[in-house]
């Protein structure tokens, strides 16, 4: 490989950073170059097929270490630890905690796409490496780095988070008579790497925003984020006390509106009675 002075400074660090040191360093080299620096190359010199295989890999080991750790969790516990610690957040914040936006070698066109261009690398460079270190040294070495950088943020929690939010939230929404719906609001980056932003919305009142590598994720996001700043969420984000609380606040609601709303009715057969008591006097009136 005749490499430039970029890749093999970003090589060298990529490897402390891994604390792994590769036999075939093209497998590293690809993992950490983002498609826009390889643009009219083989699809094999960017993270691209890397990440394909990364992702299933990342699963398996995260779903074989929930499995084996909480023994009374069912399949719907299980996998929405594995959806939260796997999901894209979580791996760019993982990432970025190692410094691999120092390790990423991007391409020209990549200049400008913000904040948004680099966590979606840094998802994809992770699950990359992850196939780049299984590639080289077998499912320990992949193994060995997830247990290292990723399992440590692996908890019981997990499993209480919803594992649809889109459903969540709708049936949450529902219960007061409105049902969200989501408009995308921003496209960014490269044809190749796109990451989009998607927003909630209760009627015309725009909620929380979430963004993605799909229109899907970015929708997924933002109703996760709009299920986060609710008061109360089937206890997936409150204590039993707040709960109970929120439980109270709300019914104190609905038995203000009933008493407002029967307050009115009374009101409204009040002056109904009053108006037909003065035809009435009127009337008689007249015919004296």
């Amino acid at each position: 490989m005749n490499l430039t002075d970029e890749q093999i400074g970003k090589l060298n660090s990529a490897q402390d950073v891994l604390e792994y040191h590769f036999h075939d360093e093209s497998l590293l080299l690809s993992a950490i170059t983002h498609p826009s620096a390889v643009e009219g190359k083989p699809v094999k010199y960017s993270y691209e097929r890397l990440e394909f295989l990364g992702d299933s890999i990342l699963g398996a080991i995260v779903a074989m270490v929930a499995f084996d750790r909480f023994h009374d969790l069912d399949e719907g516990g299980l996998t929405r630890i594995k959806v939260a610690l796997v999901s894209g957040a979580s791996l760019a914040d993982v990432a970025a905690g190692l410094g691999f936006a120092d390790i990423i070698v991007f391409g020209s066109s990549e200049t400008g796409t913000g904040k948004r261009g680099l966590h979606s690398a840094l998802e994809n460079v992770y699950e990359a490496v992850v196939a780049a270190l299984y590639l080289d040294g077998g499912m320990d070495a992949a193994l060995a780095f997830v247990e290292r950088t990723l399992i440590p943020r692996m908890s019981v929690d997990m499993a209480k988070e919803p594992e649809n939010p889109k459903s969540a939230l709708q049936e949450k929404l529902q219960e007061d008579g409105i049902t969200p719906t989501y408009k995308l609001v921003e496209t960014q980056g490269p044809p190749h790497d796109r990451t989009f932003v998607a927003q909630v919305f209760a009627g015309s009142q725009g909620l929380a925003r979430g963004t993605g590598r799909t229109k899907k994720e970015a929708e997924s996001q933002a109703a996760k984020s709009t299920l986060a700043q609710l008061s109360e969420f089937f206890g997936f984000y409150v204590s039993e006390e707040e709960k109970a609380a929120a439980k109270a606040k709300k019914n104190a609601v609905k038995a203000e509106k009933a008493a407002a709303k029967a307050a009115a009715a009374a009101a409204k057969a009040e002056e109904k009675a009053r108006r037909k008591q003065e035809q009435s006097q009127a009337k008689q009136r007249s015919q004296e």
